[in-house]
């Protein structure tokens, strides 16, 4: 079979903050979830295997190309939204270093930029532009693409025709899973 699985990170002690572009190793719960995940995908077999090149992607991807002989090439532009001042920060931090400021941005997302970070118009754009020729690989090829919630966000509303709401759900847990073309019942 053809296409790509995209396939979320693993977990980390940053969980619950924005991460971003911090990069944290997978701590013990993330590389339980790791070896789990290469437990549920025996089935299948990967041509290649592209992540985000920030660590927690990497080592959830390392093994996954192991366990299934696949060759694997970080790529940049899959990483994760940059947050700026709010790396590594939690929304209850965020709240209390400028409340008015986190308002307006939860009140105008994603039009509102978060201090120093990207913005979101810079970030989809990267984004769709690094999956463009993986989906054209994905024609020929079975490959994983191992990255970051926001990255798999993109791709359901702007490729599958998601909301945000739907696109958030699908993507929550750590290690999930989507395949693309979109297979509904898989999520």
């Amino acid at each position: 079979m053809n296409g790509l699985l995209f396939i979320r990170h693993a977990r980390t002690d940053l969980a619950g903050t924005f991460c971003g572009h911090s990069d944290p190793p997978l701590n013990a719960t993330g590389q339980q979830q790791v070896t789990d995940l290469i437990a549920r995908l025996t089935a299948e077999h990967f041509d290649a295997i592209f992540c985000s090149d920030l660590r927690r992607a990497v080592d959830t991807a390392e093994p996954l190309a192991q366990a299934f002989k696949a060759p694997l090439t970080p790529k940049q532009g899959l990483r994760e939204i940059h947050f700026g001042d709010w790396e590594g920060l939690t929304w209850a931090e965020i709240e209390q270093r400028d409340a008015e400021y986190a308002r307006r941005w939860s009140e105008t997302f994603p039009a509102l930029t978060a201090p120093g970070g990207e913005s979101f118009a810079d970030f989809e754009s990267r984004v769709l532009a690094e999956i463009a020729p993986l989906l054209s690989l994905a024609e020929r090829q079975r490959i994983a693409v191992v990255t970051h919630a926001g990255v798999m966000r993109t791709v359901l509303r702007s490729l599958h025709g998601c909301n945000e709401q739907e696109a958030w759900e699908k993507t929550n847990s750590y290690c999930c899973t989507f395949s693309y073309p979109i297979n509904l019942e898989s999520l």
